[in-house]
């Protein structure tokens, strides 16, 4: 039986392009996540409106990953140290924040922000926000599947490429076959 994350890390462009990569997601979803304001759209959200964070919507089989190994992945992908900002994206709606569904994935959050400040992997402290699921908004459509599209789009080869090609190299017995 299928699982959903809900995961903000940043622009939900790059998070959406390399959760899709991994086996055992079945689906991601970009949309909004946390504020106040039922059925946000892009522009109230960039402009600080609505108190959403961009996020993804991850449908996963948890007998092929698991949810401690999708965290696993989003520590790897955004650094969760920068407070509302991932880069050159500023702003309350590109914060680190985990979502968790249920107690098991809060207490399996939990456990890894632990880790991953024991280990050291970030210079800084992390900033990363765990909070309980409330709703799910999806982003418009011409959102989904933007690196898909767009490929060769300025933003993209710049920002998402690169990315998307370290977390390659780093997950490559994750990866799904092409």
């Amino acid at each position: 039986m299928s699982e959903i994350a809900t995961l903000g890390g940043g622009c939900f462009w790059c998070t959406e392009a390399v959760f899709s990569d991994l086996k055992g997601v079945e689906k991601v979803e970009p949309g909004y996540s946390g504020g106040n304001d039922p059925d946000p759209t892009y522009e109230e959200v960039c402009n600080d409106t609505t108190g959403h964070a961009e996020v993804v919507q991850i449908t996963f089989d948890p007998k092929v990953i698991s949810y401690r190994n999708l965290l696993e992945a989003f520590f790897m992908v955004h650094d969760p140290t920068t407070l509302n900002r991932q880069g050159n994206d500023v702003g309350t709606q590109y914060r680190s924040v985990i979502f968790y569904h249920n107690n098991q994935q809060k207490l399996a959050a939990e456990e890894v922000m632990k880790d991953v400040s024991d280990k050291k992997i970030w210079d800084r402290p992390l900033v990363t926000q765990l909070l309980p699921f409330k709703a799910f908004y999806p982003a418009e459509e011409y959102h989904r599947d933007y690196f898909k599209r767009n490929p060769y789009q300025g933003y993209c080869q710049v920002v998402i490429a690169p990315k998307l090609a370290k977390f390659r190299k780093h997950y490559i017995d994750m990866l799904k076959s092409k």
